[in-house]
């Protein structure tokens, strides 16, 4: 019996006596799954506390923030109201200096001439009604001139009203009261200024003779109005009121003396632009909920603003009832679920038991309760094990098919014909004499022999691919009376790297008989060898300068084997290609590049991994799908 015959048997054998220690194995597997499936009830315990607990935190969450999206509601209703009736209140002041303008205008000023005494007593009537609230009603002329005062004072030196804003706006407005800005009084010679709001408009003047148009100036406390903002209260912690006009100036604002001194900021941009109604903003970092309403008569707006975080300080009790409401669900959840986990977690002990007596050597019958999965489970696993040994024989009877189809497979890469064809050649030599060229055809052909049976191996280093070409090479110049030339340029730095055995023959094969075989001996027939390294491995390239072949054959020849071997090795590109795919991995093969009536250049592709023994036997492991 030859070695390869032995080596066959041997491998099965090997084969089955690893199936056998695998199922030994299994028991021990089985063991420590069998002490995992004890604690299922408590993963069973844990998954349910787990999805249990997810649970209740989404629906938690989800009450939380209903309640504080209604307590945000409220709030917002309730400031809505508070805000309107503030705004009544302010409006109604405003009417109330409003009308007194109106009294001193159409029942004094249009009734009486300038500087008449009757004038000035409706003037100081109507002041002394009011002169809690009123710091001075003043008329003046178009150029600025005090006309009328009360309560009568002495107006400072050379005061220039006429720059003043309020002047300003009663003269372009005409007709239309205009309230100032809060600012400080000092048109008149007094112990104390008072902080005022202006109430100006444009007026006609009885002088006697034809009316001129002038201003009446109404001043009246600011702190009246600065009280009433102060007095506003929110339900939520952290909420305010200002009062701003339409460009954002403030009016009144709790904080304004700081706000004054630079030491707080008030953003009113936005709110001076907005409608009435609710605006969100992010000031430095901070949400807040703006509520505006506008003051009729003046583009004032009244503002309250509400933190958003203050609308969870008031959540506490509830926040404190649903965690009480979680716990005792919770409670709940653990007793149900040892009760679940054990009626689940039972059956699959009873199950595993099972399987344990019968991995042990006996062969019980595996018939666990539980519900209906769990027997057919039962079922499933008795039935894989009575079917293990048939799939072991199973598996050895294949193996030793393959392992034949190899051989057979390894020796048909020897073309019967180019083996006839050789042995002619040689008997053809020795008949005509020619000893020396007959010994030198057997060596070769003993060369290539030896390399291509490589005791079984399907890896080999690149030096003895090499050697295989040489002698294949040598064997068909002998056999073509040298009608071309073949050079082997090699690097010696990818010598001793690996590649598949068998290679270059097929490639070689194509040069001859596709390429330059057929070519005169004038034509100058000429087949190249070389490789080298690349940046991701090493190359073998086999170039000829024969008849080529068109781009897209060169394109198709490795996927749809355009190419029919006529006298090749049976072999092929093709299958090189994949040969080389399946060893050493998708990104590396063959890559042809032809032109008609230039050559072809045919290169292979391989990764730079040294020869050694562990390293073919992980490649020829991988090629098994081992």
């Amino acid at each position: 019996m030859s070695a390869k015959e032995t080596e066959g048997r041997e491998k099965p054998e090997g084969l089955q006596g690893k199936l056998l220690a695998l199922r030994s194995s299994l028991h021990p597997i089985r063991k420590a799954a069998g002490t995992r499936l004890r604690s299922i009830r408590t993963t069973i315990n844990i998954t349910f506390t787990v999805i249990f607990v997810a649970i209740m935190l989404i629906i938690g969450l989800t009450l939380y923030g209903r309640f504080v999206r209604v307590a945000r509601q409220n709030a917002i209703e309730a400031t809505q109201k508070t805000l309107s009736q503030s705004s009544q209140t302010l409006e109604q002041y405003l009417n109330g200096m409003r009308h007194v303008s109106d009294a001193a205008y159409y029942s004094s000023i249009r009734e009486n001439d300038i500087g008449s005494r009757r004038l000035l007593e409706e003037l100081s009537l109507l002041y002394e009604a009011d002169k809690e609230s009123i710091v001075t009603i003043a008329v003046y002329s178009s150029s600025g001139s005090l006309l009328a005062a009360e309560p009568v004072a002495n107006q400072k030196m050379e005061p220039d009203v006429t720059r003043q804003e309020w002047f300003q706006a009663a003269i372009e407005g005409i007709e239309n009261p205009h309230f100032s800005l809060p600012h400080v009084q000092n048109l008149f010679d007094a112990d104390s200024y008072r902080r005022v709001i202006s109430l100006s408009r444009s007026v006609d003047l009885n002088t006697g003779d034809e009316p001129e148009t002038g201003v009446l100036l109404l001043d009246f406390s600011s702190s009246d109005i600065e009280q009433m903002m102060q007095q506003l209260s929110g339900p939520l912690e952290g909420q305010y009121y200002y009062l701003c006009d339409s460009d954002g100036n403030l009016i009144a604002h709790p904080q304004k003396a700081q706000i004054m001194e630079g030491l707080l900021s008030e953003d009113t941009s936005d709110a001076a632009k907005h409608p009435d109604g609710i605006l969100e903003e992010t000031v430095n970092g901070t949400k807040r909920t703006l509520i505006i309403h506008s003051i009729s008569y003046t583009g004032w707006k009244m503002v309250s603003v509400i933190p958003n975080s203050s609308f969870r300080l008031g959540m506490l009790n509830v926040r404190l009832f649903i965690e009480i409401l979680l716990l005792m669900a919770g409670m709940i959840v653990l007793a149900v679920n040892r009760v679940v986990a054990g009626r689940i977690s039972r059956p699959i002990m009873e199950l595993n038991d099972s399987v344990k007596a019968y991995e042990a050597g006996g062969a019980p019958r595996i018939e666990p309760g539980g519900s209906m999965e769990i027997r057919h489970l039962g079922r499933s696993i008795q039935a894989s094990y009575e079917r293990i040994d048939r799939l072991m024989q199973q598996i050895v009877n294949e193996q030793n098919l393959r392992r034949i189809s190899e051989i057979d497979a390894l020796q048909s890469q020897i073309n019967p014909h180019f083996l006839y064809n050789t042995l002619d050649s040689i008997t053809w030599m020795i008949e005509g004499g020619k000893n020396d060229e007959a010994v030198f055809m057997i060596s070769e052909l003993a060369k290539l022999f030896r390399i291509s049976l490589s005791k079984g191996r399907t890896i080999i280093p690149v030096r003895d691919e090499i050697q295989h070409a040489r002698s294949y090479m040598n064997i068909q110049k002998a056999r073509y009376k040298d009608r071309f030339l073949v050079e082997f340029n090699l690097p010696e730095d990818i010598m001793d790297c690996c590649t598949v055995k068998l290679i270059l023959q097929p490639l070689l094969e194509n040069a001859i008989y596709y390429g330059v075989g057929d070519m005169d001996v004038d034509d100058g027939g000429k087949i190249i060898v070389s490789g080298g390294t690349e940046e991701n491995g090493i190359y073998l390239r086999v170039e000829d300068n024969g008849f080529g072949m068109p781009e897209e054959t060169a394109e198709a020849v490795l996927t749809k084997g355009e190419r029919v071997h006529k006298h090749g090795s049976g072999v092929g590109l093709v299958n090189v290609h994949n040969r080389i795919r399946l060893l050493m991995g998708e990104q590396y093969g063959l890559s042809v590049e032809s032109e008609e009536d230039k050559g072809t250049k045919i290169t292979v592709h391989l990764p730079k991994i040294p020869y050694t023994e562990e390293n073919r036997k992980k490649l020829e492991g991988k090629g098994d799908g081992n």
